[in-house]
């Protein structure tokens, strides 16, 4: 009988000792920082940095904000892979990259849609007319981004592949200079280098999404365990985000002078970079999701991923739709 008393009473111990690491999980569970991606671009999200509201938002919840950035969109993957990135805003060719390796993350809202946010560069003097003329020519372009899926696309419409060309993989910092010095004849890139590149070094643009119909959507991501463990977080940052949207489209002489001022860029550049690609903060369509299971479909065509994948299961409306309800609430 006492050896029964002990057994239960041991059993006891272990369940209120368990209780305690619950406890003390939940504790050490909670949020001190979080990790926003950010790139090289012209966003609501550069001008919430400069102003400090994630910071100001977030500290409210005793959480500090840590800013990482990226050169482009694939890195960032990498670092939500390894759990050393909570947030993000890429554009369509990563994310289908990203769904493709098995990285787990979510698509949390549509940023721009990128009509006019890619496209392909060619130096001022060079006898490059049309697309076609890219046959056998040196294009520099980021592995796995918004410009190379772009790239891809636009050779196909030209009865053209990757093999008909000279693909050269650049990070941004270091195609400029090639693309300047004449080392590439061709760039496929994005906002705001597009801009940068025709105002100020004369530069023709000689396609972009809007001439060839093609969409290159940009998102906000967060990764999925963030997620899960944080809906409320998730939620904040799209009210901060969408608070920085609103502002810049309400102000946007200010907002012009302050991206020039923080890239050191001439106000003219700026100006048609934003000119190029409007802010949203939405859920993501029915549409949008089409033009990324197009993608997805193309790239595994071309062999730019080696599974095929539904885009879909990456897409979670949820937090966006409770943030606009809760704002329309205010």
């Amino acid at each position: 009988m006492k050896k029964k008393q002990m057994i239960v009473i041991f059993l006891s111990l272990l369940l209120v000792l368990a209780g305690c690491d619950q406890a003390a999980d939940g504790s050490e569970n909670k949020v001190k920082e979080i990790r926003i991606g950010i790139q090289q671009s012209l966003s609501p999200l550069l001008l919430a940095k400069e102003k400090g509201w994630f910071e100001q938002s977030f500290e409210k919840e005793g959480v500090k904000v840590k800013w990482v950035e990226f050169q482009s969109g694939p890195p960032q993957f990498e670092g939500l892979a390894a759990n050393q990135l909570d947030f993000s805003q890429v554009g369509n060719s990563p994310v289908i990259a990203g769904q493709a390796a098995g990285i787990d993350f979510k698509e949390i809202g549509l940023s721009q849609d990128g009509l006019k946010a890619n496209g392909i560069l060619v130096n001022k003097n060079s006898k490059i007319q049309k697309v076609e003329d890219l046959k056998g020519k040196k294009i520099a372009v980021a592995k796995g981004s918004s410009g190379f899926d772009f790239l891809y696309k636009v050779l196909d419409q030209a009865g053209l592949s990757a093999k008909d060309v000279q693909i050269i993989q650049l990070q941004p910092d270091e195609a400029i200079s090639a693309f300047e010095n004449g080392s590439v004849d061709a760039w496929s890139i994005w906002e705001p280098f597009l801009s940068l590149e025709t105002i100020k070094k004369g530069a023709k643009l000689l396609v972009n999404g809007e001439a060839t119909d093609l969409y290159s959507p940009g998102f906000t991501l967060v990764r999925t365990q963030f997620a899960d463990q944080h809906p409320e977080l998730v939620v904040k940052f799209l009210k901060v985000y969408d608070q920085a949207v609103k502002w810049q489209k309400a102000h946007r002489k200010e907002a012009v002078t302050l991206y020039a001022r923080v890239k050191n860029l001439d106000k003219k550049v700026v100006t048609q970079v934003l000119n190029n690609t409007e802010p949203l903060n939405k859920p993501i369509s029915k549409k949008i999701i089409n033009a990324q299971q197009h993608t997805a479909d193309f790239q595994y065509k071309t062999k730019a991923i080696q599974r095929k994948i539904d885009v879909n299961q990456v897409v979670d409306n949820s937090f966006i739709e409770k943030m606009l309800k809760e704002e329309m609430n205010k």
